[in-house]
């Protein structure tokens, strides 16, 4: 399959149908504005997935993967990352599964759990590269999942869906967010869940919503499904942040003496110009 392009033509969804359907066996690679990804099939089910910024592999190997799933402890990664850093996942697993420490479906559910979690991030990524390489295969170290495509495509075209209604709603994530005033409501009383509280931590006139994502370690979708989750909830508003210009850069220049009100009657009425032409 001589697969390769822009994302601006086929989405990760539709690759992803394409890889089902054709059964095919290899490495999709991905790459976006910020972040890249490698998905490795093999016939035509998911085995690998691995995140750019991990390349490393630090947050992909089985010690970091079973302790994001709570089957392993904070002192036994510990433990793990000092006493086994030059075992491989395979050699490792074997060890903790006869150890009686997990067991093998806790490994294999805790690693497709978080390859499931890297191709749901990229459901959203609109700007970017792919390419498919039919001669990659699985890291040797690395032990290899097998996970159908048809739920992953079906969540992906949902997300779609939901991301093109939040993107509408909240367009511009360099907004801020501010309380509204509402007399009576406590938000101690309010029910939220804890990623809503993390968020809800943020609000600051001088934080912008792509900098509370960025502290609270959310993806685009995620930051937008909570912030739309309070709009609706009646509890913030967006703001423009504290300190970001008022108006368009350049706009007073191109204007010079003319007041602000002005200035928005001329752009309204250049702009019902060019309409017309």
């Amino acid at each position: 399959m001589a697969l390769q392009g822009n994302l601006r033509d086929f989405t990760v969804t539709q690759l992803l149908n394409l890889v089902n359907l054709a059964n095919k066996s290899g490495a999709l690679l991905i790459q976006g504005p910020n972040e890249g990804a490698r998905l490795i099939f093999r016939q035509g089910k998911l085995a690998y997935a691995q995140l750019a910024s991990d390349k490393d592999g630090v947050q992909g190997n089985l010690p970091s993967v079973l302790h994001r799933a709570e089957k392993i402890n904070d002192a036994q990664l510990n433990t793990l990352r000092t006493r086994a850093a030059g075992m491989s996942d395979k050699e490792l697993g074997l060890l903790l599964i006869n150890a009686g420490y997990v067991t093998q479906q806790d490994i294999f559910e805790s690693l497709q759990a978080y390859f499931v979690d890297i191709v749901q991030q990229l459901f959203t990524w609109v700007e970017g590269h792919f390419k498919f390489d039919p001669t990659q295969d699985v890291p040797e170290n690395r032990i290899p999942v097998r996970i159908a495509l048809e739920n992953l495509i079906m969540e992906g075209s949902r997300q779609i869906h939901e991301w093109e209604q939040l993107n509408f709603e909240i367009p511009n994530l360099d907004m801020a967010l501010a309380f509204t005033d509402r007399p009576g409501v406590n938000l101690k009383k309010v029910n939220l869940n804890v990623e809503e509280w993390r968020v809800i931590s943020y609000i600051n006139p001088k934080n912008s919503i792509r900098q509370i994502a960025k502290a609270s370690k959310m993806n685009d979708l995620e930051i937008r499904r909570i912030v739309y989750g309070l709009m609706q909830a009646g509890l913030v508003r967006l703001i423009r942040p504290e300190g970001a210009p008022t108006q368009l850069e350049g706009l007073q220049s191109a204007f010079p003496g003319v007041k602000p009100a002005e200035q928005k009657s001329l752009v309204t009425r250049l702009m019902e110009r060019i309409r017309s032409i």
